[in-house]
């Protein structure tokens, strides 16, 4: 038996899940255009306390660790282990990727590649490859799409690009055959972070909560703030 409380914050959707024993009881999604990352703790409250249970409750706290946006990630993970060592509960880590790609399992044919991709600034993308099942294929990279992007792949089977990073593929590979994109944009969402992580709460995966980052895959570069002119 196990309630897990999870939270993904990889983009501008602020999303949290409570799951028992794997199984949806509550889940709670805000999207707007900039983070709103700042409700986290009211969401979290609501999916808690509107479900019947107490935060003391929770058998285990689980996040998506990233790749995604530097300071979603940031404050998801921060908000994650202040809820562990508050509550000493252990610490849970998903692939936001890999969580992704279960949500589009079993909506395609077996013989079609799941690719979600995440924005990350200009041309590139984070992304990875997963099966009709989110076994990987590829694993989590930052790329720049261009014309040669999964052109061994895509002469191998049907891939579907996903993600708020997909419009960067559709402009450059859409012509191709195989290249099959979703008509609305697929989020992530805590929902299946849940469901990945009651199968590690299972498997004992927990993470070392003093220690712990988010996966952000490359280095942060900030920008330089505008002149002020007067």
């Amino acid at each position: 038996m196990s309630l897990i409380l999870s939270l993904d914050t990889s983009t501008t959707v602020c999303s949290v899940a409570l799951h028992r024993d794997g199984a949806v009881v509550a889940c709670y999604e805000l999207f707007t255009d900039k983070s709103s990352s700042g409700m986290l703790t009211t969401l979290i409250q609501n999916a808690v306390q509107q479900s019947g249970y107490q935060l003391s409750e929770l058998d285990a706290i689980a996040v998506a660790k990233g790749p995604g946006s530097y300071t979603g990630l940031r404050i998801g993970v921060s908000t994650a282990k202040g809820l562990c060592f508050a509550l000493d509960k252990p610490l849970l880590a998903i692939n936001t990727l890999e969580a992704m790609a279960h949500q589009l399992s079993g909506f395609y044919p077996i013989s079609h590649a799941l690719c979600p991709l995440l924005d990350a600034r200009r041309m590139e993308v984070y992304g990875a490859v997963y099966d009709f099942e989110g076994r990987e294929i590829q694993p989590t990279s930052a790329q720049i799409i261009d014309e040669q992007s999964f052109a061994d792949l895509l002469t191998e089977r049907p891939v579907v690009f996903f993600g708020n990073g997909a419009a960067k593929c559709r402009a450059v590979l859409g012509h191709q055959a195989n290249a099959v994109f979703p008509e609305s944009v697929v989020h992530p969402s805590a929902k299946t972070v849940g469901k990945l992580a009651a199968i590690a709460y299972v498997e004992n995966r927990f993470e070392n909560v003093a220690d712990f980052e988010p996966y952000y895959l490359k280095d942060f570069v900030g920008t330089k703030p505008k002149k002020l002119v007067v």
